[in-house]
């Protein structure tokens, strides 16, 4: 993840170690700003032992089986006429489509977040980093 906030969800879910795999995975990284974005609360909530579930499944939303660069997204979007569907490792589905220049992820709830930066690649996949928390149901 890309942020502070991302990175304290990342260690309370317990997925340090998964992240740091063998991969490749490709994440779609929240700033601060994105966490800051969901209603009052909602982070320390989250942070807390209890919700590890809740988190964990909201954080590997964000994740994407495979090495996935601007490239392979573009095409797959071509493909698929305009819009392409992703499988995350939390077992849900989010759906990416070019409004403009700009790559918008929708995840299942409706909800829209905008890749800021992308192709930040690692030795285990690839990092785009996205400003609104994607949301699964």
């Amino acid at each position: 993840m890309n942020s502070k906030t991302g990175m304290a969800a990342v260690k309370a879910a317990g997925l340090v170690d998964t992240l740091q795999g063998p991969g490749p995975f490709t994440v779609f990284a929240p700033t601060n700003e994105a966490f800051a974005k969901l209603p009052f609360g909602t982070v320390d909530t989250l942070l807390m032992m209890d919700n590890k579930a809740t988190l964990t499944k909201i954080l590997t939303y964000h994740v994407v089986a495979g090495k996935l660069g601007s490239k392979e997204i573009a095409h797959a979007i071509k493909e698929g006429h305009g819009k392409a569907e992703f499988n995350t490792v939390s077992g849900g589905k989010l759906w990416a489509a070019m409004q403009g220049m700009d790559l918008i992820l929708t995840d299942e709830k409706g909800g829209t977040s905008k890749v800021t930066i992308s192709n930040v690649y690692q030795s285990n996949g690839v990092i785009h980093v996205v400003d609104t928390v994607l949301m699964p149901n």
